[in-house]
């Protein structure tokens, strides 16, 4: 078994390693990997995987060492568990290596779920599994990049009008060139008597890739945060960037009616125990807004309106992203490296075949 696993310390330090398959237990089945994503989303994985529990779905054993959970398609080989078959391809959250063992159960839905000791006190919607059908290709690709992100561009979207964007006239979004940052303005500027503003904060470097979505009612560069209207607004941050998160409170006081800290794509300049004027980030977590849709419309009713919604933005993305395929999980290290340092074009969306 071939796994990279990323310094806890130091994120952006990794180690490719080779170590012996554990044979299975009665119940449990072993999955192969064949392809998964690799995003800014995974690094913000790595960035709070102590704080929200990202290192505990796939320990390794590795003191200091954890295995980053991707997004992706694998193959059942070997199997003693007889919800699962041998050939049975699932589509779901994978460690960074070329092989998964699970305790499968079949939840009655049409999915399948972990249920491994370990994983049972972690959020269910990282837990189930879904059934693949059909050769993959470029369309299992695109699920593997774009449905993580943008089922929370659409969780964000949800929350916000559930609260009547907190009587904001004028939504911000820090990291507007991260794809969960562009599905969120795209959602946003569906609503045709929408009466608030969208505006995307980015580097300099991007501006030109975020106004080309043409989502944004205004775009901003990160030093140009003095610019933004002085009216009732909401921060969703996807950046963590502490300078800039300082800099646009500041800016606005009191007209900052609610602050949301959803990734740390800047992770390097993150810092949680700042001081800031106006209202205190909350973390925004989409399992909890999914928990809540569940409870309140029954099973199946939130996961429906997301599938629908993000092959919806997804219909276009051929002109907003191009997929790049890396063969094989040495790969994996530079791609990953890219993101983690921040010279990753947003424009690629990177998918490794095992």
């Amino acid at each position: 078994m071939q796994r990279l696993l990323i310094d806890q310390k130091n994120i952006t330090k990794t180690q490719m390693e080779d170590v012996a398959s554990v044979p299975l237990a009665t119940g449990q089945t072993r999955l192969k990997l064949q392809s998964f994503a690799l995003t800014a989303n995974n690094v913000t994985y790595a960035a709070s995987g102590f704080a929200i529990g990202y290192w505990n779905f796939f320990p390794t054993g590795v003191a200091g060492q954890g295995l980053v959970p991707v997004w992706g398609v694998a193959e059942v080989v070997e199997s003693q568990s007889d919800a699962l078959a041998v050939g049975t391809k699932l589509y779901g959250f994978f460690p960074l290596a070329d092989e998964l063992v699970m305790t499968p159960k079949a939840d009655g839905h049409g999915m399948v779920e972990d249920v491994a000791a370990h994983r049972t006190e972690l959020p269910a919607v990282y837990n189930r599994y879904t059934p693949v059908r059909g050769d993959g290709g470029e369309a299992e690709h695109m699920r593997a990049l774009l449905q993580p992100l943008l089922a929370t561009s659409y969780l964000l979207f949800d929350w916000l009008m559930d609260n009547d964007c907190f009587g904001a006239e004028q939504i911000i979004i820090g990291s507007a060139s991260s794809k969960t940052g562009l599905g969120l303005c795209k959602f946003l500027a569906e609503p045709e008597a929408r009466n608030y503003k969208i505006v995307g904060l980015t580097s300099a470097r991007n501006k030109g890739f975020v106004e080309g979505l043409g989502a944004c009612d205004q775009v901003l560069t990160y030093d140009e945060v003095a610019q933004i209207a002085q009216k009732p607004s909401v921060y969703v941050d996807m950046s963590g960037n502490a300078a800039v998160k300082a800099a646009l409170h500041s800016a606005l006081g009191d007209h900052l009616k609610h602050s949301a800290a959803v990734g740390i794509s800047h992770w390097d300049q993150f810092n949680p125990a700042q001081e800031l004027a106006g209202p205190k980030p909350q973390f925004f977590f989409a399992p909890a807004q999914i928990a809540k849709r569940r409870e309140e419309w029954g099973p199946g009713k939130i996961e429906g309106l997301i599938t629908e919604s993000w092959k919806r933005i997804a219909a276009d993305a051929s002109d907003w992203l191009t997929v790049k395929v890396h063969h094989g999980l040495g790969e994996a290290a530079g791609v990953y490296g890219a993101l983690a340092d921040g010279t990753a074009d947003p424009r690629d969306g990177h998918v490794i075949e095992v």
